[in-house]
């Protein structure tokens, strides 16, 4: 009667016989691990460990190491019965797996001996570690001396001015609530999605990255909503001033795509170019404003999770994802920098560019007046006119030889 009485009630019907217990032995798949990958003198070599971890291993043991200082959670910790539990190099791995791979979480058991419910677990917490412990240093804004390198390269490739190219990218969100999909979804994907916006440099680094707006907006909406600008808007980034044609200019600059608006701070290529002129103008942009198609490219070939449909519930967990992949991809291009030698010719104009200490100190006042100013300054578009005129004559200038040959 009382079974009954329950299942009335709405409550499920009780489980029959004693509940199964899988005992998974922690210390055992820790020691093939470490076997493995982490040992003197491992079963397999270190060209195998940066293919499945898509890093160098002192790269990896550098994050383990700091997440180990960040929470206790990524430190051997006994259970009540005074067990040992998971290894923090068994909770790592099991995070790069299904960051890289797109693993499922069930499918690390059998190696790793992790349940489905532990290995998400991991992974929200290791995503959550890398921002804290790693976002300020390499998902930072650029410094004055990283614009003066930004503006080197970017001069010795006939665009003086430029700080890197900028596109958005969409992750389908499988998992989307169905209250969401009307906003999350656009008519040309079809599925809903979410919207990281980027600026990459031609090393493939992500100067910027904007994650979480909905699916359904396009590129403006998104730069609508983006902190791309905010710091020159307060005066705290650094002032970019060089010279093109004879003509100084002082708004650094990204290279986009035709969707975005004519501004100072945009350079965009020439639609169907008639002249000799703007052909060249036009090939040495888009082949320049490729560095961020690259950088999307790179960024979903480490890590799998992102190219796939992302199959989490919480918009916050999707966030903190992206944003994971974002600083551990960085941290892959500064770590393997040295193998990658670009080289700069400044030919017979060098120091055209250069940068200048922002307007003013981090944390002063703010004069509307200057932000509105500023904000003008960032929009105009006779100045974008000149710039492109003076851009075109530069190339010419510089290129034509070359391209001839």
């Amino acid at each position: 009667m009382k079974i009954k009485a329950r299942l009335a009630a709405g409550f499920s019907q009780p489980r029959s016989g004693p509940r199964k217990v899988i005992r998974r032995d922690h210390g055992g798949a820790h020691e093939r691990l470490v076997e493995d990958y982490f040992a003197a003198n491992p079963l397999y070599p270190d060209s195998m460990f940066r293919t499945r971890f898509r890093m160098n291993k002192h790269l990896f043991l550098r994050i383990v190491n700091a997440l180990g200082q960040w929470s206790p959670y990524f430190t051997y910790r006994a259970d009540c019965s005074g067990r040992i539990g998971l290894s923090p190099l068994q909770k790592c791995t099991a995070a790069m797996r299904m960051l890289a791979y797109g693993t499922p979480a069930d499918a690390l058991d059998e190696y790793l001996k992790i349940g489905k419910s532990t290995a998400l677990e991991c992974m929200d917490k290791f995503a959550e570690g890398v921002i804290a412990v790693f976002g300020s240093d390499y998902l930072r804004r650029p410094t004055r001396e990283d614009v003066e390198h930004l503006l080197q390269v970017n001069e010795s490739r006939g665009f003086p001015g430029m700080l890197g190219s900028i596109d958005c990218m969409h992750w389908r969100w499988e998992k989307c609530p169905l209250a969401w999909r009307g906003q999350f979804t656009r008519g040309d994907y079809g599925v809903p999605t979410t919207v990281l916006e980027d600026v990459a440099s031609q090393d493939l680094h992500i100067w910027h990255a904007f994650f979480g707006i909905a699916g359904s907006n396009n590129d403006l909406n998104v730069l609508n909503q983006s902190p791309l600008f905010f710091d020159a808007l307060k005066g705290e980034a650094p002032q970019v001033q060089f010279l093109v044609n004879g003509n100084e200019h002082s708004t650094g600059y990204y290279l986009a795509d035709g969707i975005y608006p004519e501004w100072a701070a945009f350079m965009k290529t020439i639609p169907l170019p008639q002249t000799e002129k703007h052909k060249l103008f036009a090939k040495f942009q888009e082949g320049a404003r490729k560095d961020v198609e690259r950088a999307f490219g790179v960024l979903q070939s480490h890590f799998t999770i992102v190219r796939r449909p992302a199959r989490l519930w919480k918009r916050k967990s999707v966030g903190r994802i992206m944003r994971a992949c974002v600083i551990l991809h960085n941290m892959i291009v500064e770590d393997e920098k040295d193998q990658v030698t670009i080289h700069i010719d400044l030919n017979e104009n060098p120091g055209a560019s250069f940068a200048l200490h922002p307007e003013v100190n981090v944390g002063g006042n703010l004069c509307f007046a200057d932000v509105l100013r500023r904000k003008a300054t960032i929009r105009a578009r006779p100045q974008h006119t000149q710039l492109k005129n003076d851009l075109i004559e530069h190339i010419w200038n510089k290129f034509q030889n070359s391209h001839h040959n």
